[in-house]
């Protein structure tokens, strides 16, 4: 087990590193960002002396040998925008979305397993026709799409959420119903198709034949062992999340990472842009991790093997 989480780990590592680094690279192609800082009409003087400054003058690869010795201790430089350390702006909103993320993940799977044991112990039935056909339509429907529609009818119109911001628990449940829409969507099926396996299986008919109870024959039996593919379909999606959070921050104004990515990338702020990747990438291995660990502690054939 420790081997092959060593090995999931270095890979996850190595892939981490080359997204930065392509991200490096790509934002350079952009150009120097002098013309949004410096006043319209600005002489070349001024671009030569802001370039200078900032380290934007000298060759690409002396930029990227600076950069990689700079990230080695954790020091992704300055935010022109921001004017303050790069890693400091990211990782100050970071926690932010890091728990919007884990409420509407917590609250997917809990919902997602609900249905999901419903449509599969109903199989066929008017109840499994009905969640099959809502999880269908939350999986298909756009996230930026709900949320726009779901500020229209239920902040602008009704007014009983606000529009953006973070104030009181109001101001949750937009967001949180954003980030819930695809998870549950795909979840629920997931969760139907292998609790329909599992209820299927020789030990549960063997289970209902000496007259366990049904509701613990399928919540507390059939869901343990139908967990495996549930768990990772789970982490993808909670690791897609990502590109949630930069559509909650956009249309929300969420105080989060996806708002100062996407403000980073509007002002070329290249130090906040790779800052911002390195967090959310490093984010994503940890929660890789923690899912093989979650496996190793749903089935024990895994830890074995």
């Amino acid at each position: 087990m420790l081997t092959f989480l060593s090995r999931r780990l270095v890979s996850s590592v190595i892939a981490l590193v080359g997204v930065v680094v392509v991200v490096f690279f790509l934002g350079r192609l952009t150009g120097s960002p002098a013309h949004l800082y410096l006043p319209q009409g600005a002489s070349q003087e001024m671009v030569d002396n802001f370039n200078r400054t900032h380290g934007f003058n000298d060759p690409l690869w002396q930029q990227f040998v600076r950069f990689v010795g700079d990230v080695a201790q954790l020091d992704f430089g300055q935010s022109i925008w921001q004017q303050r350390p790069a890693l400091t702006a990211v990782t100050s909103v970071f926690p932010q979305t890091l728990l919007l993320a884990v409420v509407a993940m917590s609250l997917s799977i809990a919902v997602a397993a609900l249905l999901g044991c419903l449509a599969a112990a109903r199989r066929f039935g008017p109840v499994d026709k009905l969640i099959t056909f809502g999880s269908l339509a939350c999986a298909s429907i756009p996230d930026f799409w709900f949320a726009l529609v779901g500020v229209l009818f239920l902040a602008v119109h009704l007014g009983v959420v606000p529009t953006s911001g973070q104030s009181d628990l109001s101001s949750w449940i937009l967001p949180v119903a954003t980030l819930m829409l695809t998870p549950v969507g795909v979840l629920t099926q997931v969760v139907r198709g292998a609790m329909i396996e599992a209820l299927g299986s020789g030990y549960v008919q063997s289970a209902r034949a000496r007259g366990l109870a049904h509701r613990r024959l399928v919540y507390r039996h059939a869901l343990r062992n139908a967990a495996l593919p549930i768990i990772s379909v789970a982490g993808d999606r909670a690791a897609g999340l990502v590109n949630g959070a930069v559509i909650v921050g956009t249309v929300f104004a969420w105080p989060g990472i996806g708002t100062v990515m996407v403000d980073a990338v509007l002002n070329r702020d290249f130090a906040v842009i790779q800052a911002g990747v390195f967090v959310i990438g490093l984010g994503i291995v940890l929660l890789n991790v923690l899912v093989d660990l979650t496996y190793a502690v749903a089935d024990p054939r895994v830890r074995v093997s």
